[in-house]
């Protein structure tokens, strides 16, 4: 049951370029119930293969942050999402800005609290680690409306 699955994600590249669909890798996390199914399984992502300059160590070298709901809004998303986003580099250098996103935030942008380095955005249904599901370019609008007036969370 060592299988690997994918899932669409959005990757807005760090270079300018356009954000795209990749595929989300993802396996089961070890030391879990070996006799769940593996739609039940708890299974890790894996950005860093989508993350250009990011420590070879893993999970260790990205975070996360969960988006619910946007502001203004009175329930959460049904399905929301998931951003991935590199903290640890391979030379300890800082990652570079995002441009991407930073032309999406225009006259919001912050270099204080800009985005860096490659970001990921996943999509889950219950939890994000046992639930992920394929985002759509779609969500792009949802999302840019978000990193639109969003920094990277304070704990980078």
């Amino acid at each position: 049951m060592d299988q690997i699955l994918s899932f669409d994600a959005i990757l807005f590249p760090s270079d300018g370029r356009a954000p795209h669909l990749v595929k989300l890798m993802t396996s089961p996390m070890p030391g879990l119930n070996p006799n769940l199914l593996d739609s039940q399984q708890a299974r890790m992502p894996h950005p860093e293969v989508h993350m250009d300059y990011v420590a070879e160590i893993g999970s260790r070298a990205w975070q996360y942050h969960l988006v619910e709901a946007l502001d203004g809004m009175n329930r959460n998303f049904t399905n929301p999402y998931i951003i991935f986003y590199p903290t640890i580099s391979r030379d300890g250098m800082p990652f570079p800005l995002n441009r991407a996103i930073r032309e999406i935030q225009g006259r919001n942008f912050r270099e204080s609290s800009a985005w860096r380095g490659n970001i990921v955005v996943a999509k889950y249904c219950d939890s994000p680690f046992s639930s992920m599901v394929s985002i759509g370019i779609a969500d792009f609008a949802i999302l840019r409306n978000y990193l639109m007036t969003h920094g990277t969370p304070s704990s980078v």
